[in-house]
């Protein structure tokens, strides 16, 4: 796109990931980063692939094929925004358990999932009176914006959702039978990963929305868009508006909280310090850490602004 040098491709894939392949391709992204300008943060599991890349485009289309040799060409469920800056500082590579974590062993997402849904038929979906619409990203997530009429399970991880579906879901069942149950996140892969838990616990009728929330703005134009407010995401853009540009919410340095210009304007807010979030998490020690923290930060912004002006 003109004027943006940075492409940005969210990607996940579920599948088989021996050890031995994920220390060899970790190796070798390891090695693009030192030699070019390539930055995110990617998560590797014996289950697969998750994260989001940044860098120029020649760059992020030798990744994508370096990681598709090693998904054996599978979906990678990508998707891609653009922009004029970096929004990760470096690469982050996270070798963990699960590539979303959930702490539910026996389920297998790429074997065993609900029924992908795109966009185009994504809203006909959730306006069918017999679909119940589930969110299945966390509670401050859904605080920046959420489809219409769907339901906010309030967990602070998504490793809680597994206990608010036996806690909770057959309150919102009135016929476990016929009822629709459409799930949808960010890109895709938690409500992937929720689907395969359903069906293992033996609902019917599961959907989820392919490609996430990012996909669907990409999709839908504004006129039949059902999705409102901003979508968070884990870069330093923080949200993304309807027109996938970065949106009005910054991040709380303190405790890491999306926070809005509202919150901005709270007597709680301290720029780097504190939020209303955390106004009672930290000690005066911490506070003072932070403070001396932003002063660096600020003094930096500075010098480099008068380099750039000189």
């Amino acid at each position: 796109m003109k004027g943006k040098k940075y492409k940005i491709v969210s990607l996940y894939s579920f599948f088989p990931f021996k050890e031995n392949l994920i220390l060899d391709l970790k190796k070798k992204l390891l090695e693009i980063e030192n030699e070019n300008d390539f930055s995110g943060l990617l998560i590797f599991a014996s289950e697969g692939i998750n994260g989001t890349i940044c860098a120029e485009k020649n760059v992020i289309d030798f990744v994508i094929d370096l990681l598709n040799k090693y998904a054996g060409n599978r979906n990678l469920n990508i998707k891609v925004n653009f922009s004029k800056e970096k929004v990760f500082k470096k690469l982050k590579i996270k070798i963990k358990k699960e590539i979303v974590t959930m702490g539910v062993p026996e389920i297998n997402p790429a074997e065993n999932n609900g029924t992908y849904i795109d966009s185009t038929d994504w809203n006909k979906l959730i306006k069918n009176q017999n679909t119940i619409v589930i969110d299945t990203r966390n509670n401050y997530e859904v605080s920046l914006g959420t489809f219409q009429n769907s339901l906010n399970p309030n967990t602070r991880t998504f490793s809680e959702f597994p206990k608010w579906v036996d806690d909770h879901l057959e309150t919102h069942l009135e016929n476990k039978q016929n009822t629709n149950i459409a799930m949808f996140c960010t890109g895709g892969i938690r409500c992937e990963k929720a689907t395969s838990l359903l069906k293992k616990k033996g609902y019917k009728n599961i959907f989820h929305l392919q490609g996430g929330i990012l996909q669907y703005l990409d999709d839908i134009p504004k006129e039949k868009n059902l999705f409102e407010g901003e979508c968070y995401v884990f870069d330093k853009r923080v949200a993304l508006d309807q027109d996938l540009e970065r949106g009005s919410y910054s991040i709380c340095h303190a405790c890491g909280m999306p926070i809005s210009i509202q919150d901005q304007e709270r007597k709680e807010y301290r720029k780097g310090i504190q939020c209303h979030f955390c106004i009672d998490q930290f000690s005066e020690d911490d506070r003072k850490r932070f403070e001396e923290r932003q002063k660096q930060i600020d003094r930096s912004k500075v010098k480099n602004h008068k380099i750039y002006k000189d």
